[in-house]
């Protein structure tokens, strides 16, 4: 079918157009900002689309940033030929289909570093410092192996048994699953939450995201959203092999009846846990609301 072009360029006041009640598509004042320094830069480059009656279906952002600069008209395109359904569609389609690009990094690089060295602005561009700075970050494998765990000192500061006082906090040098480590460190006060990590007994290898290809140099990488490049997932790759210990209940059981009613009770008080049963609670623990110091927590590994 034919591809309806639509060339004329007319001049609307900014006060009259309507934005879409509708639009899905935000913009802060930071980006509206950015914007407008590009319109100041490059000029008015990219004319806002709008309907017959000056609704805007592309530009919304464009015409806030005009608003800013105190422009009086902006440059616009009627798109006469679009059905009312054919609006709504293009008002996410004009987004949604720029954010679907990628980046050649190795490209993207070249032209930033050689627009540094003009001595251009790179804000202007729209990258900020952060994202500048990933993408000019040296990479190099290190010294040593991330994972290498170094050998345990002689004298260490802390030793199995050492119960450290933190204002009113205390952290012992213990196990959690050792039933006089935790009364212990709880010093006769009975918990009102414990904080776990589920599930336990299980083999942690973040190693996949270099199988998969998603990883550059050891760190995944993804550049969304236009222009925002962020890095995901975790530098280090090795196994997590130190997270085998799935039972508690020893520990659990051995801390005394008097305890071991109080946490059953507190858990007890979600209406949920009470229409589940208590079987089905142990499997799926429920968040409960923190009203006390006293609180029980096995550290996030991996």
């Amino acid at each position: 079918m034919p591809v309806t072009l639509s060339e004329t360029i007319v001049q609307r006041r900014c006060a009259a157009l309507i934005p879409y009640a509708r639009n899905a598509r935000t913009h802060s004042d930071q980006q509206v900002a950015q914007i407008a320094a590009s319109i100041r830069e490059f000029g008015f480059t990219n004319p806002v689309l709008i309907d017959e009656e000056d609704g805007i279906i592309a530009g919304h952002g464009r015409v806030l940033a005009a608003h800013l600069l105190g422009l009086d008209e902006v440059p616009c395109i009627v798109l006469a030929h679009l059905t009312p359904t054919q609006r709504r569609a293009y008002v996410l389609a004009d987004n949604k289909l720029a954010l679907n690009a990628g980046w050649d990094l190795e490209m993207l690089s070249l032209e930033i570093g050689e627009l540094g060295e003009a001595g251009f602005d790179l804000s202007l561009t729209g990258f900020d410092e952060f994202e500048l700075g990933e993408l000019f970050a040296e990479r190099t494998q290190g010294r040593t192996d991330p994972d290498d765990a170094p050998e345990p000192p002689a004298h260490p500061v802390a030793e199995p048994g050492d119960l450290w006082a933190l204002g009113h906090h205390r952290l012992l040098c213990g196990d959690s699953t050792v039933a006089t480590d935790v009364e212990r460190v709880l010093g006769g006060v009975a918990p009102h939450l414990m904080v776990t990590d589920p599930p336990y007994g299980v083999n942690y290898d973040p190693a996949w995201r270099n199988q998969a290809g998603r990883s550059i140099n050891g760190t995944t990488q993804r550049i969304a959203t236009g222009t925002v490049i962020k890095p995901i997932g975790a530098r280090a790759v090795g196994k997590v092999i130190n997270d085998d210990r799935a039972d508690w209940r020893e520990a659990r059981r051995d801390q005394g009846r008097h305890r071991a009613g109080q946490l059953s009770r507190l858990r007890l008080r979600d209406p949920l846990a009470n229409h589940l049963g208590q079987k089905q609670l142990r499997d799926r623990p429920r968040p409960l609301p923190l009203q006390a110091r006293a609180v029980l927590v096995r550290g996030a590994q991996g």
